[in-house]
């Protein structure tokens, strides 16, 4: 997901996305854990995307 489609959201909307990908990233945890991770790439990929999503929550605060 693009920053852009990311400050596109509402901030429930984004709130809502963080959620999904701090629950996507425990799931890959867990898979890794249990040595049965398939893609490891989408480890990195979850960890950008939850910075992405706070970075614009927090400019978004910022700004008002």
């Amino acid at each position: 997901m693009k920053a852009r489609d990311v400050r596109d959201l509402t901030p429930d909307e984004q709130a809502a996305k963080l959620a999904e990908l701090e629950k996507e990233l425990f799931n890959l945890r867990i898979q890794q854990t249990a040595g049965q991770l398939e893609k490891p790439d989408r480890l990195r990929a979850v960890r950008r995307e939850i910075a992405r999503v706070k970075t614009i929550m927090n400019q978004a605060k910022a700004a008002r």
